[in-house]
């Protein structure tokens, strides 16, 4: 007998230095690793140093005996974008409940707790520093990446924090989707935040005009998925989409209201997404010089040119310099689109012998060198200063940037990087390469064209997800990981160009998993966790 009870106490304190052991601190990032104990009283802003501080001091001294040791170790989230890391606790996380509040400790974070309190339906508590069980508490508070957060599970409540109000507010998203996946949001410390600074969805509206709710809708995805980009490409040759003071007669019929892009807009700054306008100059303008016949391009047998505005004439800047000057009212954001794509009259043989008032128009501007793509730079480099007198970081489509042109566009003009298929055609690295800033609108897997002309197939978020990152420009190859840096982020986006092809529930639809998986590679560009089947399955769990 006693030796079997010598033997029963060797077990037994096995099992002890095993339980001792375990409520040692670990770290899960991207899912993996140990947890802590979590701790069994204190209140505090739950920071992801107070987790290690906690664990550190308790394998000396061992804590005393806690119903959250019955508890397992914690899962990281189930969010899209996933979050970057997780500190795992053992504990039984939160889930709303009667009685529990959103409270804030800035009133700069009114809206941010508002907008969560009601999607979980807790009360709002406003301003206050009594948090308590049951309670999300946003904070602003530390330094780094405006778009961080933490977000702590810990004493029965939810802390989330962030330098600015951006960063609290992806925490609630984070929040959000925990709770509609899963029910609980779980125990431990999330450290978030995104790889690339802009994450954009891009919609034509000139050539379909999508409805107010519908935009709305789209609005409140992209807001839950952490995108801070709408892109509206409202004027095209096929209509102009947004009300006009100053030109009122280039728009449409079938055309938003100022009013009601106000809406849109005020929608989008409460989910932090900024509008990024564009009027497409000098090509695309046909809905512009349909209402303005005497700008329209001709060549030389005066044959009109598709879309184009005659450059050559002072009139043509004129009427685009009055609407930009307009909308720069309309869209307070800080970034413009200026377009500069597919101008038609340098798709000819010969720019020179087809159009001579444009070669007049260059020499008198460039000296007796001066060509048709010297002109087309100006009249880009023209918009832009009318652009820049409003403040914003401009953009413009990489076909825009011409080869032949001696005249080179504006150094801080952004190139939104599209197509490797135009006349003339660069890679992406010559743009990186000369140190402009780039944005991946990739044709190959982020073009989602109606009716699907030119070659074009409807992407699939399978391929982006398994092979796109931000760094796969043009078709399916990356650039050098050194041009990182410069590549601002990516853009989703929807070209109208045969509008009856599908229904606005259908965009909506065949979009859906496009932009989920666009976003999980701008928020991480690294080797998705999840297979994607798993991936498709908690984008259907998650609604």
């Amino acid at each position: 007998m006693s030796q079997h009870r010598h033997r029963a106490s060797a077990r037994q304190l096995k099992r002890k230095r095993a339980v001792l052991a375990a409520a040692v601190v670990g770290t899960v990032v991207t899912g993996v690793g140990v947890g802590v104990w979590a701790p069994s009283g204190g209140g505090g802003s739950g920071g992801g140093s107070d987790v290690g501080a906690v664990g550190a001091s308790r394998q000396a001294d061992p804590p005393s005996p806690s119903p959250s040791r019955s508890y397992p170790m914690s899962k990281a989230p189930q969010t899209i974008p996933a979050v970057r890391e997780h500190t795992a606790a053992r504990g039984p996380g939160w889930k709303p409940g009667d009685g529990g509040r959103v409270v804030v400790t800035d009133p700069a974070l009114a809206d941010e707790g508002k907008l969560i309190a009601g999607e979980l339906g807790l009360d709002y508590g406003g301003e206050r520093t009594d948090a308590k069980a049951g309670d999300v508490r946003l904070g602003l508070g530390g330094s780094g990446n405006p778009e961080s957060y933490t977000m702590t599970v810990r004493d029965g409540r939810v802390d989330i924090e962030g330098p600015a109000d951006a960063g609290v507010f992806y925490g609630t998203r984070t929040l959000k989707q925990e709770v509609h996946g899963g029910g609980t949001a779980p125990e431990g410390v999330v450290k978030d935040e995104p790889a690339k600074p802009a994450r954009g969805f891009m919609l034509d509206i000139a050539r379909k005009p999508y409805s107010e709710t519908w935009i709305e809708d789209r609005i409140r995805e992209l807001g839950d998925l952490k995108y801070n980009e709408l892109g509206l490409h409202f004027s095209d040759d096929q209509a102009f989409r947004i009300q006009s003071t100053s030109h009122p007669e280039v728009v449409a019929k079938d055309h938003l209201t100022k009013a009601q892009v106000k809406k849109i807009v005020d929608l989008a700054a409460a989910r932090h997404i900024q509008i990024v306008p564009e009027i497409d100059s000098p090509g695309h303008l046909g809905a512009v010089i349909a209402a303005h016949p005497d700008l329209q391009l001709r060549d030389v047998n005066g044959k009109a040119t598709r879309g184009a505005i005659d450059i050559s004439k002072p009139e043509s800047a004129k009427i685009v310099d009055d609407l930009l000057n307009e909308y720069a009212d309309l869209f307070p954001g800080t970034k413009w689109n200026l377009g500069g794509d597919e101008y038609q009259a340098l798709v000819v043989p010969d720019p020179e012998a087809s159009y001579p008032q444009l070669v007049a128009a260059a020499r008198d501007a460039y000296g007796p060198d001066g060509n048709v793509a010297d002109l087309t730079t100006g009249w880009l480099n023209g918009r832009a200063d009318t652009v820049r007198a409003h403040d914003r970081t401009m953009r413009a489509w990489n076909d825009g940037f011409l080869r032949d042109s001696t005249i080179q566009p504006a150094k801080d003009i952004q190139v939104a990087y599209w197509t490797g298929k135009e006349i003339g055609a660069r890679p992406p690295a010559e743009y990186l390469s000369a140190g402009r800033e780039v944005y991946n609108y990739n044709d190959e897997y982020l073009y989602y064209v109606l009716g699907e002309p030119n070659d074009f197939t409807y992407p699939t978020g399978q391929r982006i997800y398994q092979e796109w990152t931000p760094r796969v420009i043009r078709g399916a190859s990356a650039v050098p990981e050194r041009y990182d840096g410069q590549i601002l982020g990516g853009s989703f986006a929807v070209w109208s160009d045969f509008p009856n092809a599908q229904t606005e529930s259908q965009v909506a639809s065949g979009i859906r998993m496009p932009l989920r998986a666009t976003v999980q590679k701008l928020w991480d560009p690294g080797q998705p966790a999840l297979s994607w089947p798993q991936f498709k399955e908690l984008a259907n769990r998650l609604g």
